[in-house]
């Protein structure tokens, strides 16, 4: 194969490399991939509306993103076990993040501390945090984040429970394989009783910003709103099934603010019919949670 030319031949690579037993884990999906096919196929979908007789002799796509200054509004995504992939795991990541100057987020599935990701590289980084049933180990491990340097917590909020994974089963990965070192946690350690509350403790104790990833309805969005910051994303395709893609669930859906209804997209008809803007209320600390829906969109 001739040298890639667009990430589709990069990841076509990526899969000629790496055993399929492992490869499984970093492509597929839960169940049958319905969500992770509807995922792919939302991306598709979507178009540039580009503007006509605009000066762009002078373009840049740089940015900031909560303060951090960046080349561009994308990012690396939180993904788990990079050391099945390449000896350096998340070390080699962070070189490349800090070289193209994106923002990195890391799993708490991580393969590599965060000093020694710290010592690879000294780019922009978030931590993608699981709440753990052991609070105790969770609140440690922000506080190395923290001291390694982390500008923001990204709390997974979609993973009550780890997700039946066809392809996985078929091929026999075990997850996490039980000769590879998790330094912080292993993912069937993680809660199922998170809560509204919870969110309230980790931002209590964090004391940076915080992005809630996996947000998959307009009620949560909006009450995650009160939060200040919302993630409409999720890793539905790959630990739900069944699920609407996160573009498709949060498009049509509005944000209320003073009175007004902000929208990204135009909803369809049938939608915009069966769209209901509830209230939000919070009738004591932490207990938010939304009213009846009573009025259409």
């Amino acid at each position: 194969m001739s040298a890639p030319v667009n990430v589709g031949e990069y990841a076509e690579l990526a899969a000629a490399k790496v055993d399929p037993k492992t490869w499984c884990y970093f492509e597929g999906g839960a169940g049958d991939e319905v969500t992770l096919r509807a995922n792919t196929a939302a991306y598709g979908r979507w178009r540039f509306r580009p503007r006509m007789l605009v000066d762009v002799s002078e373009v840049s796509t740089a940015t900031t993103v909560l303060g951090t200054p960046v080349s561009m509004p994308l990012g690396i995504a939180p993904f788990a076990m990079q050391r099945l992939l390449q000896p350096e795991g998340e070390c080699a990541t962070a070189r490349a993040a800090t070289a193209a100057n994106v923002l990195m987020t890391v799993s708490t599935l991580t393969t590599c501390t965060h000093a020694e990701i710290r010592e690879a590289s000294e780019g922009p980084r978030w931590l993608q945090l699981y709440i753990l049933r052991d609070r105790e180990r969770t609140l440690e491990h922000i506080a190395e984040a923290r001291e390694a340097g982390y500008a923001a917590v990204v709390l997974t909020v979609d993973l009550p429970y780890v997700g039946r994974r066809e392809r996985d089963l078929r091929l026999g990965f075990e997850n996490p394989p039980s000769d590879l070192a998790l330094p912080y946690a292993s993912l069937f350690e993680t809660t199922p009783a998170l809560t509204w509350r919870d969110l309230e403790w980790i931002r209590a104790e964090t004391g940076l910003p915080l992005v809630v990833k996996g947000i998959l309805t307009r009620e949560d969005a909006l009450l995650a709103h009160q939060a200040r910051r919302r993630r409409p994303e999720g890793a539905g395709a790959r630990r739900s099934r069944r699920l609407r893609g996160p573009r498709r669930r949060l498009r049509t859906r509005g944000l209320r603010r003073g009175g007004r209804t902000a929208r990204a997209h135009p909803a369809p008809r049938g939608d915009r019919a069966r769209a209901r803007a509830p209230r939000v209320h919070v009738a004591g600390s932490g207990d938010a949670c939304p009213r009846r829906a009573d009025r259409p969109l």
